[in-house]
């Protein structure tokens, strides 16, 4: 029950932390407000290990483990959203299936560049007309003698369009199972395969400095040897890669709640009203100690769900708990944030509007939240 960071966690956060304030906040702005993508910063990340974080050194990783990856996010999050979902995403969704299901070929043709940053992979599971229904699944993947040939679309894929892509994992239907459901499988399509179209970047509310992309496949033909996992177990498979990101974006929440406490702290020390500080009113005391009050909670509620998943304990319930309070967290912090700041806070060229158009995307990706309580519920037992 000790939640208490050891020497090396620590240490961990703190450069992170300081890689944040000195490298990212300078610069992110201009991305942010340009829509282009932070190759330089990801460069650096790449070159401080942080995407081969969780994964064995056997594989290119640094041998660390989730909850190390998830202070990470915490602390890139205090300062932008957008770099801390890249990395989020191009390790749980983008490295992590092939290194939980990959064969041994598979995962030394692309873990080291993945792990290195050097490469990333996209994780093709949501479609334009299956969100929360991941079971509604209607791409399909046909055996063709020795390839898959696969036809459909996805949408909101994250890490999937950069010049560095190397690979999307796309969920597929693969046949029909004896009960007539469908069979699902997880298939990896090179980037540059014929037939395999990415469209142009979406225009979003938030994440502006992030990559994501709608997706389509036209008899895009890949060996059958890219079959990621056993047939038929993509839909098992998918479930645990969520089952494990919902705590990193847990984390990714509770640091853009704990940035908003940063930047309103700042604020209400430096802005004047009647005379002194707005710090000094109570009003704004208040919602500051809330705010502060729903960052450590949701903080806690990450760390225990990362703890019983480090310690081969079922945490699927802690993790959609985690999702769910970090997730509506954020957004309430984001909101009290841009009142706090008043009118600036409805200007771009302050951190606190990213914080606002960059929350309200975390009680939907991942996992909504109205599917977090069905998560909860059944486990449950109801």
């Amino acid at each position: 029950m000790d939640f208490r960071l050891d020497e090396e966690q620590q240490a961990l956060r703190e450069s992170v932390r300081d890689f944040a304030r000195e490298v990212v906040a300078p610069v992110i702005g201009e991305h942010y407000e340009q829509h282009t993508f932070p190759y330089e910063i990801v460069r650096q990340m790449g070159k401080m290990g942080l995407f081969g974080l969780p994964f064995a050194e056997e594989h290119g990783g640094m041998g660390g483990d989730y909850f190390a990856l998830c202070l990470v996010l915490e602390e890139l999050a205090r300062v932008d959203s957008s770099v801390a979902i890249t990395l989020e995403a191009a390790v749980s969704l983008g490295a992590m299936p092939i290194y939980r299901f990959g064969t041994e070929e598979q995962k030394a043709r692309w873990l080291p560049k993945l792990l290195s940053g050097e490469a990333l992979a996209g994780f093709g599971l949501t479609e334009p007309g299956t969100g929360s229904d991941a079971g509604g699944t209607r791409t399909r993947a046909v055996l063709d003698g020795d390839e898959w040939v696969i036809n459909g679309s996805k949408a909101f894929i994250t890490n999937s369009g950069t010049d560095i892509t190397a690979l999307v994992t796309v969920t597929a239907v693969t046949g029909t199972k004896p009960d007539g459901s469908k069979e699902l499988s997880t298939i990896i399509v090179p980037s540059g395969t014929p037939g395999f179209t990415v469209a142009p970047g979406y225009s979003k509310v938030g994440w502006n400095a992030s990559d994501t992309h709608e997706l389509t496949f036209d008899d895009c033909r890949v060996p059958a040897a890219n079959l990621l996992g056993e047939r038929g177990r993509g839909f098992a498979q998918f479930l645990r890669i969520l089952d494990e990101g919902r705590i990193a974006i847990a984390a990714l929440a509770v640091g853009l709640a704990q940035g908003c406490v940063d930047e309103s702290v700042k604020y209400a020390k430096e802005r004047q009203a009647f005379g002194q500080p707005i710090g000094n009113y109570q009003a704004i005391q208040f919602k500051i100690a809330d705010m502060e009050m729903k960052a450590h909670t949701a903080r806690l509620a990450y760390y225990d769900a990362a703890a019983r998943m480090l310690a081969g304990e079922p945490f699927k319930r802690q993790a959609a708990i985690a999702k769910l309070h970090a997730s509506t967290v954020a957004v309430d912090n984001a909101r009290e944030a841009t009142q706090i700041h008043g009118g600036y806070g409805f200007m771009n060229e302050y951190p606190v509007a990213r914080f606002w158009r960059d929350s309200k995307i975390l009680e939907i990706g991942e996992g909504t939240s109205e599917v977090q309580r069905m998560i909860i519920a059944r486990d449950l037992g109801m």
